[in-house]
């Protein structure tokens, strides 16, 4: 598996494999949340509730297997001294809003599952929900950036 993460991509920039596949997943996970709202705002709160599971998990999946070593690699040990530079900036940017929406959601997956202990569970859970939706879009289009700042721009 490794030696086809590191072939070269498919999208036609100097990305390698791992990258796009990166690249595209997490555009298929966004469109599925942003599909999940539109559920929600139907009504349909059961299937919200298990495509936003799903795209939440998906996405933990995804960083967890995909975007932690490249950040650890070639970008932590550039900080702070090198945060002038556009590539460690904007990747940087894009891991503090990632983790910020990676940890929220989780936190909202759990609790819409029953699974948040009860001093934990939070009652304003519309406005959580959005907030967890829209930094999740955030990281995604700030992740569209860093994509085009390393393998295009």
């Amino acid at each position: 598996m490794g030696e086809l993460l590191h072939q070269p991509g498919f999208l036609g920039t100097s990305a390698n494999f791992a990258a796009d596949m990166t690249l595209v997943l997490s555009l298929l996970i966004a469109g599925a949340l942003s599909l999940g709202a539109v559920l929600a705002r139907r009504g349909d709160y059961r299937s919200h509730r298990v495509l936003q599971t799903a795209a939440a998990l998906a996405n933990a999946i995804l960083v967890l297997w995909l975007m932690i070593l490249p950040f650890r690699d070639f970008v932590a040990p550039g900080l702070p001294d090198r945060l002038g530079d556009r590539f460690i900036a904007v990747t940087t940017l894009h891991a503090a809003v990632g983790a910020s929406a990676l940890v929220l959601g989780l936190f909202v997956v759990f609790r819409a599952n029953g699974l948040m202990p009860k001093p934990l569970r939070f009652q304003n859970y519309k406005r959580v929900m959005r907030v967890s939706y829209a930094l999740y879009i955030l990281a995604t289009l700030i992740g569209i950036v860093v994509y085009l700042t390393w393998f295009v721009g």
